[in-house]
């Protein structure tokens, strides 16, 4: 029976599938080079391009934090339940 919290080692839950979305979409965002390598749009005089992949530098920190938070009440719960469950 002591097998059974190794066996959730590596489960994978709705979650985490959230922390790895977060955590995969910027790649995915600036790897898709044809989709910003255009001028237009332009904000501001600054060209799509570059307001482009300065906003997913914000956007990046963003998805980063989300990730980061939803690890840590993760990690509680799995914690809690480990805690729980040998009591």
């Amino acid at each position: 029976m002591s097998d059974a919290p190794e066996a959730n080692r590596g489960l994978v839950t709705p979650v985490r599938v959230v922390i790895a979305l977060c955590l995969v979409a910027p790649f995915v965002a600036m790897l898709w080079v044809g989709s910003y390598a255009k001028t237009d749009p332009e904000l501001a005089g600054i060209p799509f391009f570059y307001w482009y992949q300065m906003l997913w530098v914000l956007i990046s920190t963003l998805l980063t934090m989300v990730a980061y938070k939803l690890w840590q009440r993760d990690q509680r719960a799995r914690a809690s339940q480990k805690g729980g469950a040998s009591e």
